[in-house]
């Protein structure tokens, strides 16, 4: 399950990270495009990008956290 989650999780970071790029560089929304403006289906993904990088950045830190304690002792 916890690989699951943090595959998952790395994937909706992806495509929100590659959302905001295409809103930087040419002022295109996919996720607008796509689903609407704010639409519920546009503000569901909207908020599971969000709850991913979340999800994300703490996977990230338990697993420096365990991995990275152990190399230095060893």
């Amino acid at each position: 399950m916890h690989k699951f989650l943090k595959v998952t999780s790395y994937l909706l970071v992806l495509i929100g990270a590659l959302n905001w790029g295409l809103i930087g560089l040419f002022d295109f929304n996919l996720v607008s495009y796509l689903f609407g403006e704010m639409t519920v289906v546009s503000r569901v993904i909207y908020s599971l990008v969000g709850i991913s990088a979340i999800i994300f950045a703490i996977a990230e830190h338990v697993y420096e956290k365990k991995y990275c304690i152990q190399e230095e002792y060893q």
